[in-house]
């Protein structure tokens, strides 16, 4: 899943475009049941568009069997926590997989739920982590709790060999002294390669390394470099479940920092009168294309119904409600629309905005 990926399946489809979420297991016995739920689930599907007036018969069996390739893409006996199908008319499909839980639904819709793949996208963590070492440093690409090493863009970085040839006192020292500005040099290589990937591709940076490699990387780091954690220690020739375990405490003080900054982004967004709380206020805003960062309980689900050309929300998990004028989730159209006017999300722990009405916008103007 990347940026471009999760664009396209965001536009609108024909009716009825039909998405499938569902929690999975990585592991048995508990894995076992999934085969059967993910049936019941098709099962609902099938009853859904065909008890739908607006659903023509072969564009219902379309989209059934649209789910059931999909579906048959995915090998459930190595599963992650959450499956996600998606099937439109025109016999579009796609199966994901994510590193995270997702709520049993199904949505019937004219576009794709994708909230679950935008919060693993955006809250489960991508980050860089870079591994300082005198003899290879490298940057690796993290998401969640993968990593796998970046290579381009200047890294890995080796430093340059020095000519020891000679002998004696003062040629052993010439050789220290050369190889203290080898490693210089090769640190000043590491921070500039690091700025200029920054530049493009902002995230959390992980610095991993020994006191003085870090000290000598905060001298030179360039002007887009901002150390969001740093793991102490020499991890040279380290696996990358070594260094990604290593970290996990950084990141997670880094995830818990940055919560609170956006509680006091709310609150400034308050003082000058661009905040909105609320499903209400902030749907009405964001379909204004006022948007410009969305904040919401991951946990949060608000299924509604069209009341005179308003949304009126109501209790229960999305697709318990029948009819054409029912959205199923009216939290993942903001989420959708937020995205569409080139605002900013982010997912918070749930009771995080218990203040806010589970939902919070700060407005452009």
């Amino acid at each position: 899943m990347d940026a471009a990926t999760l664009s396209e399946l965001r536009k609108p489809r024909t009716y009825p475009a039909v998405s499938v979420l569902m929690p999975t297991h990585r592991s048995l016995p508990e894995n076992r049941q999934d085969r059967i739920r993910l049936r019941n689930l098709l099962a609902e599907v099938r009853r859904r568009l065909h008890d739908d007036a607006r659903v023509a018969p072969d564009a219902a069996d379309h989209v059934v069997r649209g789910l059931e390739r999909a579906a048959a893409e995915v090998d459930l006996r190595h599963a992650s926590d959450g499956l996600v199908l998606f099937a439109a008319p025109d016999g579009e499909h796609h199966a994901f997989t994510i590193g995270q839980p997702v709520d049993e639904r199904v949505v019937v819709d004219t576009g794709f739920a994708t909230r679950d793949l935008v919060a693993d996208f955006t809250r489960a963590p991508r980050y860089w982590l870079l591994s300082l070492s005198d003899q290879r440093t490298r940057l690796w690409s993290g998401h969640d709790g993968d990593l796998s090493e970046h290579i381009g863009g200047g890294f890995p970085v080796v430093p340059e060999p020095i000519d020891e040839a000679g002998s004696g006192k003062q040629s052993r020292r010439a050789a220290q002294g050369g190889d203290g500005a080898r490693h210089r040099q090769a640190v000043r290589d590491v921070a500039s390669a690091v700025d200029r990937i920054l530049a493009r591709d902002r995230r959390p940076l992980i610095v991993a390394g020994v006191t003085r490699h870090q000290a000598l990387f905060d001298e030179v780091a360039g002007p887009h470099t901002v150390v969001a954690g740093r793991v102490d220690g020499s991890f040279e020739g380290a696996a990358p479940s070594t260094l990604a375990e290593a970290a996990r405490p950084a990141l997670a003080a880094y995830e818990d920092l940055r919560e609170v900054g956006v509680l006091s982004e709310l609150e400034a967004a308050r003082s000058i009168q661009r905040y909105a709380g609320g499903l209400c206020e902030v749907t009405r805003l964001v379909e204004e294309g006022r948007g410009e960062h969305l904040v919401v309980e991951r946990g949060y689900y608000a299924p509604a119904v069209k009341s005179r050309g308003e949304l009126v929300p109501v209790d229960g998990m999305p697709g318990v409600l029948k009819g054409a004028d029912v959205v199923d989730d009216v939290v993942d159209d903001v989420i959708e629309t937020t995205l569409e006017y080139g605002g900013e999300v982010t997912f918070v722990s749930d009771g995080f905005l218990v203040d806010h009405g589970r939902i919070a916008l700060v407005t452009r103007y």
